[in-house]
This record gives C-alpha cells, structure tokens and sequence, in this order.
C-alpha cells in the first residue's frame, strides 16, 4: 500500500496457489478463495494475494525482498523489543545478503513468497507480534512494552499512512465478523484478529497463532497465543484468546468498587 503496488480495490485470483517452474506454493483452501482484495486477503490469510504483493508474478510487480525486509524491520521485527525483562531474543528477519553470505545460495522468488506469508526462515517472538498488532490497532504507533503500566512509554511511528493501517485493521475486523478468525465473535465487545499456521518442520505439527486486539473502535488490548505445533491458527489459539478477551470484558464492565472478581 505505502509503495502504491495495490489499493484498497486491487484484486487477485486465487484458485490454490501459483505455480513457478517445478514449485509450487499452495493456499490453504483447495481451488482457492476466489477474486479477493486487501481486506478479504487478510480476513480469510489468502497466501496467494500475499505471495504476489510481496514477490510478483508475471506481469505483477511485488515488492521485493530489500522493501519486504525493510518493512518487517520497520515493524519491530528482527530486534528486541527492549522490554524490561531478562532472555529476551530478537528472532530473525532473512536478507539477500544473508542467504548468500550464510549459505552460498542466490535469494529465489519462493524465498520471497515464503517471507511474504511470515514463512521461510523469518523468526518472530510472541511479544513481537503483540507490539506490531497493536501498532495496526492504535493507528501505526509502535509502543515500547512495560511489564508494568507506563502512561509515559515511549511511541515510534511506524511510517505508515494512517490510510494504510486502517485498511489493515478494517481487515482484521473482517476477520471476524466472516473470516478464519470468526470464532472470536460474539465476546460482548467488537475486535479484530489474525490467524496464522506456520510451518516449520516437516516432520511436526504446524504451529498455531492467533493475535487480536479490542475494542476496535477504541483499542485497550491486544492478546497474542501462540500454541507449539498446535495445528491450525484459526482452531486452536482463538479459543484460548476469547476466554481471555471475555474474562477482561467482563471485568471492564464491571463499577469501579477497588474489587476485582475472579
């Protein structure tokens, strides 16, 4: 969006994932998901829409590796997030330069696509993910996380157009309301949400995420799960988040009397 490849009314045809030489790479819905734009992409995780936004295909023009990567690093991704707690990592955002300096290999366009779904060798933390989700929230802010409260915490602009990241959060509200993330529907307040399936070894269950954040016509919270080769994003992690989501509704709602239920 801020580089003017797509709008708010570009589409793409999935029908079950593009195909480059003897590679393939799949949707997760067999046939695909049909003509889908922006926010229909992020509501339903269409990895096709993503993998040509990020690496092209014929005569679409992606991003590119150095702007996907520069973009991840602009997001918090890639280094620590400074919290104030000890054995924090920063997980890891894959270059051009890398793949050829650490393993003697050019950088391939599937290497793009696999990057551009959050695949690949991308490494993130869950506290991550939280803090870029509720920059998507809070309108493109990055906020420097506290374990404890800090009204005076520290906001770095993400770089983002506030046009931009409303597309995104109106996308994570579809979610939903129609999409992969519908389980979350129904908690007594509005959110929006993303699951997320990541591969990562052949031989193992698929990791499960799922991230949210509510109210969102005001944002207060975001809450991150990341289940360990807990299958599909969109069946494990968003009911370990509704309980969440619920329990702290159900305390907002509550007068304010000094008494915490349980």
């Amino acid at each position: 969006l801020m580089a003017h490849l797509v709008t708010e009314k570009t589409t793409v045809v999935s029908t079950g994932g593009v195909r480059l030489g003897q590679w393939f790479f799949p949707d997760w819905k067999p046939g695909g998901h049909g003509v889908v734009d922006v926010r229909e992409a992020i509501a339903w995780s269409v990895n096709t829409f993503f993998y040509l936004v990020g690496g092209g295909y014929q005569s679409f023009q992606g991003m590119g590796p150095s702007a996907l990567s520069r973009w991840l690093q602009t997001f918090g991704l890639g280094a620590k997030t400074q919290i104030d707690l000890t054995g924090e990592v920063s997980g890891f955002v894959p270059t051009e330069a890398w793949k050829q300096q650490e393993r003697g290999e050019p950088w391939y366009v599937g290497d793009t696509y696999n990057l551009s779904i959050g695949q690949g060798d991308l490494l993130v933390t869950p506290l991550q993910v939280a803090r870029y989700t509720a920059a998507i929230a809070n309108g493109g802010w990055l906020v420097q996380p506290h374990v404890f409260q800090n009204k005076e915490a520290e906001r770095i602009a993400s770089g983002a157009s506030p046009e931009a990241v409303e597309l995104a959060r109106q996308g994570m509200r579809d979610a939903v309301v129609y999409g992969s993330a519908r389980g979350i529907g129904g908690i007594g307040v509005s959110a929006g949400g993303k699951t997320g399936t990541a591969q990562w070894n052949s031989d193992r269950n698929t990791h499960a995420w799922f991230t949210s954040f509510a109210p969102f016509e005001n944002p207060e919270i975001v809450v991150t799960v990341l289940v360990e080769e807990g299958g599909e994003g969109s069946r494990v992690p968003v009911p370990v988040a509704r309980e969440i989501l619920q329990a702290w509704a159900r305390i907002r709602a509550q007068p304010a009397s000094g008494v915490v239920a349980p």
